[in-house]
């Protein structure tokens, strides 16, 4: 790819940072959207050609101060991943994390998109949605997680059936958990479930290679995608064996002992 400018949501740590240093590395030009400025300012720093953009993308407010950015700078690339991953018992959850969770994860990506539209259209660019394999396959002890990323996927299909005629490419990728701040939230978890968790770095540089090629979608290179591929073709044994997980005497006891994230 030639120099493109990309917007990055949630770009101040975890894969947003390192999705931003990889676009660096590719020489791309550089939004960095994300609440806090001074993690911002630490993913900049290094970075050849970023400008750093303090919005909060779950507000109208937000999305308008991005646009008017956008306005001037012209866009090719959104990377909508900005997000948060809730975790534990499925009747923990209270409304607040709930609203929060669908607010930041689904209403944030598709509202900011649906503003910057104009601009995608006159660079021909590209929509990428960072969603999760828990997208596909719907992860006990993970149940509004996974519900968001079933709607950014499904938002993601329809979206790209729509844009398709306009020149603008959409993207959906589908990481494993990955270790990031957000990570330490089910830590307890991780061993229990044998969870396998990738490093920021790797999840960006394949990213990357999905981006550029414009792909429709992006699953991990590990065992993981065989699970997606059964849990299409063959729901039950996936049903069968996360059943079975939820069983365990450990998992049980580390799920009654987590605390909601």
């Amino acid at each position: 790819m030639t120099a493109r400018t990309v917007l990055i949501t949630g770009a101040g740590s975890g894969i947003g940072r390192a999705l931003a240093i990889e676009a660096d590395r590719h020489g791309h030009r550089l939004l960095l959207v994300g609440r806090r400025a001074d993690a911002l300012a630490d993913t900049a720093k290094g970075l050849r050609d970023a400008l750093v953009l303090p919005a909060d993308v779950t507000t109208s407010d937000g999305r308008a101060t991005i646009a008017r950015v956008v306005a001037d700078t012209g866009l090719d690339i959104l990377v909508n991943n900005a997000g948060v991953v809730p975790s534990g018992m499925a009747e923990t959850g209270d409304d607040a994390t709930i609203a929060a969770t669908l607010a930041l994860n689904v209403a944030a990506p598709m509202a900011l998109t649906r503003d910057l539209l104009g601009a995608l259209e006159v660079s021909r660019g590209q929509v990428v949605n960072v969603g999760s394999v828990f997208g596909d396959i719907a992860f006990p002890y993970f149940t509004l997680y996974s519900a968001s990323k079933f709607a950014l996927r499904g938002y993601s299909d329809a979206l790209r059936r729509e844009l398709a005629p306009r020149g603008i490419a959409v993207t959906y990728l589908a990481p494993r958990a990955t270790r990031t701040d957000a990570a330490q939230g089910f830590d307890a978890l991780i061993g229990p479930m044998a969870m396998t968790l990738d490093s920021t770095e790797t999840v960006a540089a394949h990213a990357w290679r999905a981006i550029a090629a414009r792909r429709r979608e992006q699953m991990p290179a590990s065992r993981e995608r065989l699970f997606v591929a059964l849990q299409r073709l063959r729901p039950a044994l996936i049903d069968r064996a996360l059943i079975r997980l939820v069983r365990d005497p450990a998992v049980i006891a580390a799920a009654r002992n987590h605390s909601p994230s």
